[in-house]
């Protein structure tokens, strides 16, 4: 996968998607939305590090995070009880809703993940192109189309870039 590459050699397109952050929730739990999950004594698995545990730990007020290091130990965590949700990327989510009969992933979102195309700054003509590209795609629904084909729930088109520029 070759070397890490640093923020300042690389610019980014306009955001593609939106991935929203939710929780999955085993059967018979009482948590219907996110903020049903903010009460003391609930514990919600997370991964650690990870961009949606990022967001939701500036956001719990009495909830108690539980870490693992990857998506399965996490899942396990829900799984057997040592954990009342668990917070992610929704269509992570919905893939592992298929292993715990009765679970349910949550319609609404704590926050969202933006997803851009990375070009280095060596190469702007190219970056200008693309950033042109995305901003096509989305508006002729292309991206859309995408999503759909896909099945990806929990993920949608990234609004446009400059509202007002649009044809």
């Amino acid at each position: 996968y070759g070397r890490a590459i640093g923020a300042g050699e690389v610019g980014f397109s306009p955001a593609v998607f939106e991935l929203d952050y939710t929780y999955l929730v085993p059967a018979g739990s009482s948590i219907r939305r996110i903020a049903d999950a903010d009460r003391p004594g609930i514990r919600i698995a997370v991964v650690r590090n990870h961009a949606s545990t990022l967001t939701l730990s500036h956001l719990l007020k009495h909830a108690e995070l539980v870490y693992a290091e990857t998506p399965d130990p996490t899942f396990d965590l829900l799984r057997t009880g040592r954990a009342d949700a668990w917070a992610s990327v929704g269509f992570v989510l919905q893939a592992y809703s298929a292993r715990l009969p009765g679970s349910r992933v949550l319609e609404d979102r704590y926050g969202a993940n933006l997803l851009a195309m990375a070009v280095a700054k060596s190469h702007a003509g190219r970056l200008a192109y693309i950033s042109e590209f995305v901003e096509e795609a989305k508006a002729s629904g292309v991206v859309q189309q995408a999503i759909e084909r896909g099945g990806l729930r929990g993920l949608h088109v990234a609004p446009p870039a400059n509202p007002g520029a649009q044809k």
